[in-house]
């Protein structure tokens, strides 16, 4: 089972679907700020949050984007953080 890293960012009109998005992505993802978890998933998961994702939203009023870094084994994020310190996500064990 091969997971990728993902960086979702999200765009939510109403209040209330924004709490709710973030408490799902809560359980998919580590939160870096505002908007924006970076997240490692099997293609299962990734799929299973997709749908979830869509079923939270309002077509044409919000707006989620989740861009799929790469295998999580072989991707290395450089990233440049201003302010406090980034950590890539680590592998953990995920209890269903």
């Amino acid at each position: 089972m091969q997971e990728h890293l993902y960086i979702v960012a999200y765009d939510i009109c109403d209040d209330k679907r924004l709490r709710r998005v973030f408490k799902l992505m809560k359980g998919y993802g580590e939160w870096l700020q505002l908007s924006i978890f970076q997240c490692r998933l099997s293609a299962r998961r990734q799929a299973e949050l997709v749908e979830l994702l869509d079923g939270l939203i309002v077509n044409g009023q919000d707006h989620v984007v989740m861009l799929d870094l790469g295998p999580t084994d072989s991707v290395k994020p450089r990233v440049i953080s201003l302010g406090k310190t980034f950590q890539a996500v680590a592998r953990e064990p995920t209890i269903v």
